[in-house]
């Protein structure tokens, strides 16, 4: 057995469509790597051969397992970071069902009185809410996926515009990528945001696709924020919640126009 026999019998049973198999002649190496990923594992060939004068066939068995192994970790890797980079947070209704249709409970968590969590892998034009059955066959902890979510939904745009009626600053943020409520997870946008507000910063995610932030500067701006609220709420796909939040000091509260107005 020499370098290019071992060579032969090696790239016959490694090659594969979605692989590069190269070989430096000077070192006597055998690289294989995973087109989609970049990586890959090298091989020398000299410990192979004088393993095989041995164990023949088994030498070989035992390399391409190896290989077959790494490679498919690699992948399942990479995979998964690109899994992590699609888990955002979403912003339902405190009725909104608990678990699926199978009986399967939702990963959530309470947000608000009028508000709670749900967490979600996206799709493209549609995404699916994570629950127990999908954490136990990926291996993700209810923390890790927290975490990620949250990283996640801080690293979107938050590009507001802004109105003003009867004295009021209204900003609105509207993307319309399914995750406009979830930015009010954003507590460094918040915060922000709470820089430009001279008045009381009042907040509202009356649907899915919008959020909207208040500054309000006279008694007629609550009125304006509630029919807002009430008007987004009964026009969206995905309605949340009609009521709206005070802001202050990091926290939300939801709050009654009415009371506010007496």
């Amino acid at each position: 057995m020499d370098s290019r026999l071992m060579r032969q019998k090696l790239e016959s049973r490694l090659a594969e469509d979605d692989r590069l198999i190269s070989y430096d002649r000077e070192k006597d190496q055998l690289r294989v790597e995973s087109k989609s990923t970049g990586k890959g594992i090298t091989i020398g060939l000299p410990g192979i051969i004088a393993k095989w004068h041995v164990e023949k066939e088994k030498a070989i068995d035992e390399i391409i397992y190896y290989v077959q192994e790494g490679l498919r970790a690699m992948d399942d890797a990479a995979d998964l970071k690109e899994q992590v980079k699609k888990i955002f947070p979403v912003i339902r209704s405190a009725s909104f069902p608990a678990e699926a249709e199978e009986g399967v409970p939702f990963l959530a968590e309470e947000h608000t009185a009028e508000t709670k969590i749900y967490y979600a892998i996206d799709m493209g034009k549609s995404y699916r809410l994570i629950d127990a059955r999908m954490m136990e066959k990926e291996g993700w902890s209810a923390n890790s996926i927290k975490e990620m979510a949250l990283f996640n939904v801080r690293s979107l745009s938050t590009p507001v515009k802004e109105d003003q009626v009867a004295g009021n600053i209204f900003y609105f943020l509207n993307t319309n990528d399914g995750y406009d409520a979830s930015r009010i997870l954003n507590k460094g946008f918040l915060h922000e945001m709470e820089k430009r507000i001279t008045g009381t910063m009042v907040l509202a995610v009356p649907h899915q696709d919008v959020l909207i932030i208040a500054d309000i500067r006279n008694d007629r701006g609550y009125d304006v924020i509630a029919q807002m609220a009430m008007s987004f709420f009964a026009n969206g796909r995905v309605p949340i919640t009609a009521l709206s939040f005070l802001y202050e000091d990091g926290e939300l509260e939801p709050i009654f126009i009415l009371g506010k107005n007496k």
